[in-house]
């Protein structure tokens, strides 16, 4: 069952009627229509607004459509080190959740790893949102419960009406957008009062770069575009937040490197964090950067 009120068009902002005999979610004048078929919603604008990056003709769509059909990111991680990196980078994401927190959006779902943890515990929706088809199709073939729903979508023309998720999950996607600012205002317009944002990215990263074959271009690693400290990711934040926002380092790289995942592993996640905490007081030198917002009554980005 699609929820009410919930999806809107990315093209007019009307909110769209579910047409079960058609397959797909329409505008009340029937000006627009999106497939949503087997509860996988592909709501991409389809008039007067390309999916370029700001400067360029880089079309972002394409380019991460092309990335979900060649990166098998359900295949997991072949290095134990970088298993136990990821576990533990969820784990931090995770004990940041609201205790009522009941719609949950992971944006850039990736593996769908969001929604393999919620699918066991009775939240009541988890959306898998990706700008590629690839992903959130594995996501509801892989995690099939009744509270998931697949959506395709562009986070910078977000087909969800204000106010509507409780929980925000944007792990590893910031360092990937053009314009990082506005990435966190869209977000910021479809969290609830009393939810939650988490971001995470690569905390003060060197970002490297290669000579593009085909275009002769810079082309940085890994398609990062930028890297932040916690004050700069702040501060990219609209002022009315800025006081509700919290940032905090951790994931300490000697651990990484040292290779310790052999002993960390075997350790609870509350003690882990005791140890990175501790490395990273002689070594500072982390990995990751953490950034929480909570969302107040009366927040209006205009503010």
């Amino acid at each position: 069952m699609i929820p009410k009120g919930l999806f809107i068009s990315p093209d007019n902002g009307q909110f769209l009627q579910w047409m079960p005999a058609d397959g797909v979610l329409r505008t009340p004048a029937g000006q627009f229509s999106y497939p949503f078929l087997d509860g996988l919603a592909v709501l991409l604008p389809q008039q007067d607004k390309a999916p370029l990056a700001p400067g360029s003709s880089f079309n972002y769509v394409d380019h991460y459509q092309k990335d979900a059909e060649v990166f098998d990111y359900f295949a997991g991680w072949e290095d134990p080190a970088a298993v136990h990196e990821n576990q533990r980078l969820h784990e931090m994401i995770l004990v940041q959740k609201p205790p009522k927190a009941q719609r949950i959006l992971d944006v850039g779902c990736g593996s769908a790893w969001v929604a393999a943890h919620f699918a066991e515990l009775g939240v009541g929706e988890v959306f898998s949102l990706d700008v590629s088809t690839v992903n959130p199709q594995k996501a509801l073939a892989r995690y099939p419960f009744p509270g998931h729903f697949g959506v395709v979508a562009d986070v910078f023309h977000l087909p969800f009406a204000d106010a509507t998720f409780d929980y925000i999950i944007a792990s590893e996607i910031i360092e990937h957008v053009a314009d990082p600012a506005a990435f966190l205002r869209c977000l910021l317009t479809v969290l609830a009062p009393g939810g939650r944002l988490v971001v995470t990215t690569p905390h003060a990263e060197k970002i490297a770069h290669s000579l593009c074959i085909h275009c002769n271009q810079p082309t940085p690693h890994h398609a990062h575009l930028h890297s932040f400290t916690q004050e700069s990711l702040r501060q990219l934040l609209p002022k009315p937040v800025q006081g509700s926002a919290q940032t905090k380092v951790f994931m300490n790289k000697l651990l990484l490197y040292g290779r310790t995942h052999r002993l960390l592993k075997q350790v609870p996640f509350r003690v882990w964090q005791r140890i990175d905490r501790l490395a990273n007081f002689f070594v500072p030198k982390t990995a990751r950067l953490l950034l929480t917002v909570d969302r107040r009554d009366g927040f209006s980005e205009q503010q």
